[in-house]
Order: C-alpha cells, then sequence, then structure tokens
C-alpha cells in the first residue's frame, strides 16, 4: 500500500490541475483555480518528499509527476494568464487600439508561460546537471505567481489593481517568467535532507523570510517571496553542502 503514496499525491496534484482548468476556462473562476493550484503545489512537494522516506521511488513516478505537472503547473498558468491578458488586452499602439486594427492574438501569448514550462520539464527529465539542485526557475514557483495575481486583485490591500491590470505589465511578465524557466539560471532546492542548520542555511532562511513576507502582504507577498528565492540563489554559486537530495519526484 505505501509504495503507491507518492503517485497518489502526484495524481491529486493533477486531479487539481484538471480541476483548476475547469474554473478557469468553464466559469473564469481564477480564485477557486488559485486554491486548487496551491493545494497542487502541496501535494507535489509531497510527493517526493513521501517517496525517498518510504525508499519506494521509481521511473514511472518520476514520469508521472512530470506529466502531472505539465497540467498544473504548465496549462493552468498559461490558462490563467490569457484570461487576465483576455479582460484587459486594451494594448494602444500611437494613440490606436490594437483590436481596432483586427489583431487579437494578445491574450493567447499567456501560453508562452505552458510552451517553456514544457521545455523546462524537458530539460530537467534530461539535464544531469539538475540532480541536486536546479537550472531555472521550477515551474510550480512560476505558477505560484501567476496564481498569486487574481488573490492580490480580490484584496488589493495596495492599490496594484492598474498596474497588475495593465496588458503591457501582464505580457511583461509572460516573457520575464517563460524566460526564467529555461535560463541557465542556478538556484538551490527546497528539499530538507535533515533539518540541521549546516548544509540547510540558505533553505532556513529562505523558509522564514518567505513565510513572513507571505503573512505579512498575503498573497502579494508570494511573487516577492520567489524574487526573494531567486535572489538568494544569485549572489554566489549553489555549493555542494547547500543542495538537497536529488530532486526526481519534486518541483520542476
Amino acid at each position: 500500500m505505501k509504495r503507491h503514496l507518492p503517485n497518489a499525491l502526484t495524481c491529486l496534484n493533477l486531479l487539481c490541475g484538471c480541476l483548476a482548468l475547469t474554473f478557469i476556462l468553464g466559469s473564469g473562476d481564477l480564485i477557486t483555480a488559485a486554491y486548487l493550484i496551491g493545494v497542487a503545489a502541496v501535494a507535489d512537494f509531497f510527493d517526493g518528499l513521501v517517496a525517498r522516506a518510504l525508499r519506494v521511488s521509481s521511473p514511472i513516478g518520476k514520469d508521472l509527476d512530470s506529466l502531472a505537472d505539465m497540467v498544473s503547473f504548465g496549462v493552468v498558468p498559461g490558462s490563467i494568464m490569457y484570461q487576465l491578458l483576455q479582460m484587459h488586452s486594451g494594448l494602444f499602439i500611437n494613440g490606436t487600439p490594437l483590436h481596432s486594427t483586427g489583431i487579437s492574438i494578445l491574450p493567447f501569448c499567456g501560453f508562452l508561460i505552458t510552451v517553456f514550462s514544457a521545455l523546462r520539464l524537458a530539460k530537467f527529465n534530461n539535464d544531469t546537471r539538475q540532480t541536486t539542485s536546479f537550472i531555472g526557475l521550477p515551474t510550480p514557483a512560476c505558477t505560484l505567481v501567476v496564481a498569486s495575481l487574481p488573490l492580490i486583485l480580490v484584496n488589493d490591500q495596495f492599490g496594484l489593481d492598474s498596474i497588475i491590470l495593465n496588458p503591457w505589465v501582464l505580457l511583461g511578465l509572460t516573457v520575464l517568467l517563460s524566460g526564467l524557466l529555461v535560463a541557465e539560471l542556478p538556484l538551490f532546492a527546497l528539499k530538507f535532507k535533515n533539518l540541521r542548520w549546516l548544509g540547510n542555511r540558505r533553505r532556513f532562511i529562505f523558509v522564514v523570510l518567505a513565510l513572513g513576507l507571505v503573512g505579512w502582504l498575503r498573497a502579494a507577498g508570494v511573487p516577492l517571496a520567489v524574487l526573494l528565492y531567486v535572489l538568494l540563489s544569485v549572489p554566489g554559486r549553489v555549493r555542494s553542502r547547500d543542495l538537497a537530495e536529488p530532486t526526481a519526484g519534486g518541483p520542476q
């Protein structure tokens, strides 16, 4: 029975992604979709952790994890960005709205995140350099940034709606996240091999600061937490003592 538990968690990840898509494309309910993606992210974190703890990792589990991630952390964020761009696609060039010229492809640019997520997952599965760390932004981190946008809007404490709903900002964020997914950017893994400070320093610092940001700013703290994750990785190379266990079955 225990050997099926990690795959069950992976399937929960996939199910949440599928349900999120029905809310996004069916009724445009981005809020419920965002919460479902939160559940998917938790399931994705624990499937690899449980697999290693029970010593039941398998090639099938790894492949299933990537397939589930492609839906929850590839198709879903692209769909959310598509909806946001579709609702607010009033781009102007020389004072002329693009839609009046017959151009209406802007919302579909949101699916660049889906395309680059697929490239990211394929790269991860075949890149031997990523057995203990990441190169490029993991797809769950990218998705959490995108999923946080509707949550920020529904509880806009800081007057960010005009910024977030600016189509140029949405398009720029799409391009930025797509580039980060496949960038040659070394990032430390968030898997804890043990709870000792030595070897987990960056992780502990990140977790404490990220929880503080989210607790203080709520959804608005999520993009800042992801930015913090990147900044903590960039100043120096990811040293071996700061690396986690092999990341198969974890965030990709």
